[in-house]
């Protein structure tokens, strides 16, 4: 199989960029939501698969290189995944079975949250007499991120609730589980609710910033019909460049030092160090 310097030897099902440094990450997610993927015709689809059997197999044809194998494997990984409202459940911690009252939980406490502050932020700004309505008109328009930031934290943290009380797995070099780690639960969660609190941050902070200087041009002030669009295009860049710097933050299979755990967990093994999945 042919290799290029600039490209690492390829390993089936191992991700292509190296997941202990954020730079790693964040190539390995921007990889995995390049949108060019959803104009693969269904012909390329199969070559990519069956050049991955092939490899699978070690029947590859010669020539080819580690580059093709990745951006094969870089496909069919689009074919099976699906980016869509559900990302907290398909990326949780899924060692331990929640109940279905806990996603309910969730759903409440995070609306209720975001509603609540919302509401209680408008209201203060409201009755703010001192402010000029300019300055009134951009503080509102930051309203949503504190109220979005807050619902996922909410979020995360009542639907992975049952985690804080049974702990999540802890495993050695071997990939073998030592024992289950409410420490470890409580450092998942909170890297994951840190993580929700970045990821709408450039969502809701940069576009009003830049609306509000846009909507001064005169082209803008003449044509108002054009707002909304380009308002819908600001956002969508921002989102895709927020979306896999935040994500990349914390890496998913995160480790910790047995020293930190609990003593049975340290007793249990002579690894000094123990890997867990922390989710998305």
């Amino acid at each position: 199989m042919a290799e290029s310097a600039a490209c690492p030897a390829f390993q089936l099902g191992r991700p292509r960029y190296d997941q202990s440094s954020f730079f790693g990450r964040l190539r390995h997610f921007v990889d995995i939501i390049d949108p060019s993927t959803l104009f693969v015709s269904e012909k390329k689809l199969k070559e990519c698969i069956q050049l991955l059997d092939d490899y699978k197999h070690d029947t590859l044809p010669p020539g080819v290189s580690a580059d093709q194998l990745w951006e094969a494997q870089k496909i069919k990984q689009w074919l099976n995944q699906s980016h869509n409202a559900c990302v907290n459940y398909a990326n949780r911690n899924a060692t331990k079975p929640t109940p279905t009252s806990k996603f309910l939980e969730g759903y409440v406490g995070a609306v209720t949250s975001a509603v609540s502050i919302a509401l209680g932020l408008n209201v203060l700004i409201q009755k703010a007499n001192k402010l000029s309505p300019g300055t009134r008109m951009i503080i509102q328009r930051f309203v949503p991120f504190p109220a979005v930031a807050s619902a996922n934290i909410c979020n995360v943290a009542l639907m992975r609730h049952s985690e804080l009380s049974e702990g999540i797995d802890v495993l050695d070099n071997n990939g073998s589980v030592v024992g289950s780690s409410k420490i470890a639960a409580r450092h998942a969660i909170m890297e994951t609710a840190f993580t929700r609190v970045v990821l709408p941050m450039p969502i809701f902070v940069l576009p009003p910033i830049i609306m509000s200087y846009l909507e001064r041009l005169r082209f803008l002030q003449r044509n108002r019909r054009l707002l909304l669009p380009i308002h819908s295009v600001v956002c969508l860049v921002t989102f895709g460049l927020s979306l896999p710097v935040a994500i990349s933050l914390f890496p998913q299979m995160s480790q910790i030092e047995v020293s930190r755990l609990e003593p049975e967990i340290a007793m249990a093994t002579d690894c000094k160090v123990l890997t867990y999945n922390k989710g998305l």
